[in-house]
């Protein structure tokens, strides 16, 4: 009980919450560094999943890619940047980027890939092209699933990021560092909790704006995968 009173105490104590190490700055620190993450990934892992989904070929480099990336050790990988590139943003940005990647291509290719046959035949039938098909069609129908990995990847990096004050940077972690160097477990535990309540506030953020961009009809019905349509046997042969 008496840490529960102490981390109330770190609350309402006014001096945490001004200046440049105020939770205020800290939560915008830990923001900027999740949103240039994600952004970067988005415009890595989006067109190359939503290219590979659309043509059917190399789904095997998706599934490598993301189980590849999501092996690496985030804080291993920070270091060795860190090492190689020096101390600074740089280093977080790309681990982070790096943690993001798979979540955007898996949900991107998945989503793609799952359209309806049925629906891009017929809009292929009204002489669409292939961009076309891409960008009218299929984009918008995978967007539940694009968002999906969207989501997933932002928790993903919004959880990570506090690795970024082993190197010297600011954000959340800052608390969860300097109070395990301090032994101040009430700045811990307010740390923790600052970091699993902006986790669910960016998450509530984004379902609300996938039921704002994402039909209703999407929502509900799930995408059937293409498969090979079958055929029935007519007198004299096949028919498709």
């Amino acid at each position: 009980m008496n840490l529960v009173v102490e981390v109330v105490a770190w609350f309402a104590d006014p001096g945490n919450w001004q200046g440049s190490t105020g939770v205020p700055a800290r939560i915008a620190e830990h923001l900027s560094y999740t949103v240039q993450a994600v952004v970067l990934a988005a415009l890595v892992a989006v067109p190359l999943g939503a290219v590979i989904g659309h043509t059917g070929r190399g789904g095997f480099l998706v599934i490598g890619m993301a189980n590849g990336l999501r092996a690496l050790p985030d804080l291993g990988l920070l270091i060795l940047l860190v090492l190689l590139i020096g101390i600074g943003l740089l280093p977080l940005t790309i681990a982070l980027v790096v943690l993001a990647i798979p979540a955007l291509l898996a949900g991107t290719y998945a989503g793609v890939r799952n359209v309806d046959a049925a629906v891009v035949d017929a809009a292929r039938g009204m002489g669409m092209r292939e961009r076309e098909v891409l960008w009218k069609v299929e984009l918008p129908v995978a967007l539940p699933l694009i968002f999906g990995g969207l989501r997933t990847a932002t928790l993903q990096v919004i959880a990570t990021a506090v690795i970024g004050a082993f190197v010297a940077l600011g954000g959340l972690g800052r608390y969860l560092i300097d109070g395990l160097a301090l032994n101040d477990y009430p700045r811990m535990v307010a740390g923790a909790l600052l970091i699993a309540v902006l986790a669910l506030l960016v998450e509530g953020l984004l379902a609300g704006l996938q039921r704002l961009v994402v039909s209703a009809g999407l929502r509900s019905v799930p995408a059937r995968p293409r498969t090979p349509r079958p055929t029935r046997a007519v007198a004299g042969g096949t028919e498709a």
